[in-house]
């Protein structure tokens, strides 16, 4: 049998040397781990560009967005408050200005973290398929609220102005509380879009997402009501870094388009 020249055989043995160091230190070399996970909540406002958001910045950053959602007030069990008050843990929440304020206050938010992000309008939507009503001045908007037969309001924000102050502000509050109905634990437009009420009211950023409804348009600027939605870091985050990384993609540029195109508009200044 022929011997393999001497240089072919040196050549064999170095490769032979060079895959065996690669493979051994393949298996010894220790896996990075993934970065902490950030866990937020937000209430409705948000939420549709938070779905957007969120996965854009997982992309650009490695770090895995865990979402919980409920509303920024009310006694329902999932409501932001009540998960908080609970002990369920997070490390950014995401509502209504006030709210959160409140929460600062009892503790279940670190007091000072507060940044608005982002300003809402309240907003009309009926049945799909149904007569777009004419909400395009205070006059025609009260004559609407008194010809429907029911109106479904939200148990946040929303709902709150709706009942303590715009239909006092139209001086029609008697004659359309007792046929208005309080949503709390769905959207506004899921009830609309079932036929459960005729007109319904929410923030337009809760009510764009939903099929089965039109989108009349926004309250007339004379009794427009708009909320701030805002972040702050809960009291029991575990992730600082992780928690900067979001609000400053979510206060970017970047993350401008996506707001908008839910029916909000930025008020944040980048981080």
């Amino acid at each position: 049998m022929n011997k393999p020249f001497p240089l072919m055989a040196a050549r064999r043995a170095l490769l032979i040397s060079a895959v065996a160091l690669a493979a051994g230190c393949a298996q010894q070399a220790p896996k990075q781990p993934a970065p902490e996970p950030v866990r937020l909540m937000t209430s409705g406002g948000f939420t549709a560009a938070h779905k957007l958001l969120a996965p854009q910045f997982t992309a650009q950053t490695g770090i895995a967005v865990e979402s919980a959602y409920g509303s920024s007030m009310g006694a329902s069990p999932t409501s932001i408050p009540n998960r908080l008050s609970q002990g369920e843990k997070a490390d950014v929440v995401i509502l209504a200005r006030g709210a959160l304020d409140q929460l600062a206050a009892k503790g279940l938010v670190v007091p000072g973290t507060q940044v608005d992000l982002v300003r809402s309008a309240v907003g009309v939507a009926v049945k799909k398929g149904a007569p777009i009503p004419d909400i395009s001045s205070e006059d025609k908007l009260r004559q609407v609220l008194l010809n429907a037969k029911s109106i479904a309001y939200s148990a946040s924000a929303s709902g709150t102005y709706y009942e303590t102050q715009m239909l006092r502000k139209l001086g029609i509050h008697d004659q359309v509380m007792p046929k208005s109905r309080k949503i709390v634990t769905e959207r506004v437009g899921t009830i609309v879009a079932r036929g459960e009420a005729e007109i319904g009211l929410q923030q337009v950023s809760e009510l764009l997402p939903i099929e089965g409804i039109s989108y009349v348009g926004t309250l007339p600027d004379s009794v427009q009501h708009y909320t701030f939605f805002s972040a702050g870091t809960a009291s029991t985050s575990t992730n600082p870094r992780g928690l900067e990384q979001l609000l400053k993609f979510y206060t970017s540029p970047a993350a401008a388009k996506a707001i908008r195109d839910t029916g909000l508009e930025p008020v944040a200044k980048p981080r």
